[in-house]
């Protein structure tokens, strides 16, 4: 990000930005943080404490087939040690807050979406849609619709998809600006629980976004494409109002893949033990998210810093 780049985006945070709101650290327990991860704490929480946000740090252990306890115990360590601490405690939710402690939310936002008639049972597999060679596939396949209309006995499957109307959603992202977006071309019909009883991602988080009160979604340029659906569906489930978004640079590999926890990038834990502070973790992220010209340690303390403000 030039220096123009965010003196302009300053500028719209200062605009658009509620006197009070709500923001959201949320990584999944399905490894460890690695630098993607700091890089999208530092966008978190140096725009929270430099325009007056507060911080939800929520667990998102819906994939309950790959989340383990361990590495959630170990998020929260990689945290403590990088002294970004979230406001829970303050607006009233517990520490730590993880999607499967309450299965309650889920079960009631998909009755009220039932209730509407838009959601129906669903046989088709992963391999149904994107075919015998998914290694081939798309970084997005379009589900086709082929059971919305075949009846499909409730009993018969615990998955459901919610039917999504073939409208545009158009929202501004605080640093892309205006973005108009087609989900049911897109991505189609939205499966919100796969047929392990699992709610997936897309639904989870538009629940917990709603529930939560969060205002504000601070997250990577890989998830921009997923904004217009989850628009969309907390529309459905009564939102008043779209929430506003900032979609971040990635962090990247050599070869120009993001960094992941599946390939074994390297985490934070590893960086502490190889003699890092936190302040060179954060100040590395700052740099790397665009933030600051160099690579300079940064505390937690001086992440407001970065926008011009104070912690």
């Amino acid at each position: 990000m030039t220096e123009a780049d965010g003196v302009a985006l300053r500028a719209r945070l200062s605009a658009r930005l509620p006197a009070r709101w709500r923001t959201r650290f949320a990584p999944a327990p399905t490894g460890l943080l690695h630098m993607g991860h700091a890089v999208n704490a530092v966008y978190v929480w140096s725009i929270a404490r430099a325009f007056g946000g507060s911080v939800v740090v929520r667990i998102e252990d819906h994939d309950a087939g790959r989340s383990r306890a361990s590495y959630m115990d170990a998020m929260l360590a990689d945290l403590a040690w990088l002294e970004l601490r979230g406001d829970n405690h303050a607006i009233g939710l517990p520490t730590p807050l993880r999607q499967r402690d309450d299965e309650a939310p889920y079960q009631q936002a998909l009755a009220a979406l039932s209730a509407g008639g838009v959601v129906y049972a669903c046989h088709c597999s992963r391999r149904d849609i994107v075919g015998p060679f998914p290694e081939v596939m798309s970084d997005e396949q379009h589900y086709p619709g082929s059971c919305r209309l075949a009846g499909i006995p409730p009993q018969s499957t615990a998955a459901r998809r919610v039917q999504l109307a073939d409208e545009s959603v158009a929202f501004d992202d605080l640093r892309h600006g205006p973005q108009r977006q087609r989900p049911a071309t897109q991505c189609g019909d939205l499966l919100v629980r796969d047929r392990h009883a699992h709610w997936t991602y897309q639904f989870a988080v538009t629940v917990d976004d709603l529930r939560q009160s969060i205002d504000v979604v601070i997250r990577g340029d890989d998830l921009l494409a997923s904004t217009g659906r989850q628009i969309m569906l907390g529309a459905m489930l009564g939102r008043p109002a779209p929430i506003l978004v900032l979609h971040h640079p990635l962090v990247v590999r050599a070869d120009g893949a993001k960094l992941s926890k599946s390939a074994g990038d390297s985490g934070l834990a590893e960086l502490r033990s190889a003699g890092w502070s936190s302040a060179d973790v954060l100040g590395y992220a700052a740099w790397l998210g665009g933030l600051q010209s160099e690579p300079t340690p940064r505390a937690a303390s001086e992440l407001a810093a970065l926008w011009g403000g104070s912690a």
